[in-house]
């Protein structure tokens, strides 16, 4: 599968890629538990527009990375330069088993609060309708990604368009209620926030739920025209273009919700439409919708990427990196992605969820930047086309610190002692099959290979694609 970019991405549709793929169902999820941990509406506002920062100064590190080694796999390759076989290994086991599964469950949940919105005006939807519509979500995406790359793209450009359209309406109105004067749920403002560390973490958490996909840029970097000019400068205008939006849609849904009435709301942007945009209210739920779909779909486009990755270096079960012969598409690593996704939608609710992704993710952004700083000192002769300057890796190290910190010492739940149990579990995979290689564990998965090859008729890659 010899796939190669022919156009060349300029500098307007490298800040189109990063909007495009920033904004996905979190700006429609996380307003309402960003308001919950902080209790007003002033530090929920300055909060959305902190987070933007933080995602723009992670982007710039990571376009740093990105352009001293320029190998695919996210923060794999990083992290292998920077550390060595073990972090990287569970880095890949993480995205595996934590990340990438539950980011996917999470959208598709919010998903299914849209679509069943409509139909319980005034009260919440039953969480079994919730759930089962979710599991619906994930089998059909898993269905299109893994039948034909070519359906899943058309797919990813429709749902793309959409989302714009409704970011704009949505922004575009409360532009119009604010020019009429509806300014009364901003008056004294920051009265009554509830504001702790551990809170403020939480915030972010839900905050950077909806900044998800900050680090994307450098999976196109090969495609950028001039990279070294227009990678950082897709960063410093597409994601504070991002927090703009993001910014503009909360003050938007504050026009018309009080800060009790948007906690109370079962899905925001719902409450808005019916507010502001009756009898077409029904547009709000429908496009939200689309939205969400598009990033799932997206997801579940760029997750096989990493398990095959991961399969040819051989950190994983062989079969995942193996390819489809007649569909030519990473099938047994999307169907084993909507599998984990679906274990993680029956006990989880999206809250839950985003907290227990957060708090993996940023684990591994940190220990990234961390690898930046280290390679400074340890790889000092390497070539760096964008250099960023010491500070910005030192704050974002800093700042992940507290994140991943704060929740746990503050309040100590059960979803971050499972997620450093999973994260760490993979530690005995690696010695058991990598370090010593033991035969009878080569002897146990060479038949499960086989039989699971002629039963989804799979192949191995034929040539690397670096």
């Amino acid at each position: 599968m010899d796939l190669h970019f022919l156009s060349k991405v300029g500098l307007i549709s490298g800040i189109c890629v990063i909007v495009g793929t920033v904004i996905g169902s979190g700006i429609f999820i996380s307003p309402k538990s960003v308001l919950a941990n902080v209790g007003a509406v002033g530090p929920c506002l300055v909060i959305w527009a902190a987070c933007g920062i933080l995602a723009t100064l992670g982007a710039l590190c990571f376009a740093e990375l990105g352009t001293m080694i320029t190998k695919s796999g996210g923060e794999y390759p990083y992290l292998m330069e920077a550390f060595g076989p073990i972090p990287a290994y569970l880095f890949s086991w993480a995205s595996l088993i934590v990340i990438k599964p539950s980011s996917f469950a999470i959208i598709c949940l919010s998903f299914a609060e849209y679509v069943s919105a409509p139909f319980y005006p005034g009260c919440d939807p039953p969480i079994a309708v919730i759930k089962c519509l979710a599991a619906a979500a994930i089998v059909v995406i898993t269905v299109v990604n893994t039948l034909s790359v070519k359906l899943a793209s058309y797919v990813q450009n429709f749902f793309t368009a959409a989302k714009m359209v409704i970011v704009v309406i949505i922004i575009v109105s409360g532009i119009v209620l604010l020019a009429k004067g509806n300014t009364q749920n901003f008056q004294k403002s920051f009265e009554g926030s509830s504001l702790s560390v551990g809170a403020i973490s939480l915030a972010f958490y839900n905050g950077l739920w909806a900044y998800d996909g900050w680090n994307q840029l450098n999976y196109i970097t090969e495609e950028l025209k001039n990279p070294y000019r227009n990678l950082p400068l897709s960063i410093i205008i597409g994601i504070p273009l991002v927090t703009v939006c993001y910014v503009l849609m909360n003050v938007s849904y504050f026009t018309v919700m009080t800060a009790t009435e948007l906690l109370q709301s079962q899905a925001v942007a719902v409450t808005f439409g019916d507010r502001v945009l009756y009898p077409a209210s029904w547009i709000v739920p429908l496009f939200v919708a689309f939205s969400t779909i598009g990033a799932a779909n997206g997801t579940c486009f760029t997750a096989g990427r990493l398990v095959y990755v991961a399969g040819r270096e051989g950190h994983m079960l062989k079969v995942l990196s193996y390819i489809s012969v007649k569909r030519l598409t990473p099938a047994p690593a999307i169907i084993f992605y909507g599998a984990i996704a679906i274990i993680y939608i029956i006990p989880g609710d999206v809250n839950t969820l985003i907290n227990y992704f957060s708090f993996a993710v940023w684990l591994f952004y940190g220990l990234t930047v961390l690898g930046l700083i280290v390679m400074r000192f340890t790889k000092k002769d390497r070539e760096r086309p964008i250099q960023v300057p010491i500070i910005i890796p030192v704050i974002v190290l800093l700042l992940s610190i507290v994140l991943v910190l704060a929740p746990i010492i503050s309040q100590p739940e059960l979803p971050y002692l499972y997620c450093i149990l999973f994260i760490f579990s993979g530690l005995i995979f690696y010695v058991l099959f990598i370090h010593f290689k033991f035969n009878w564990a080569q002897k146990i998965s060479r038949p499960i290979t086989m039989h699971l090859q002629m039963l989804m008729e799979v192949v191995p890659p034929e040539e690397d694609t670096e």
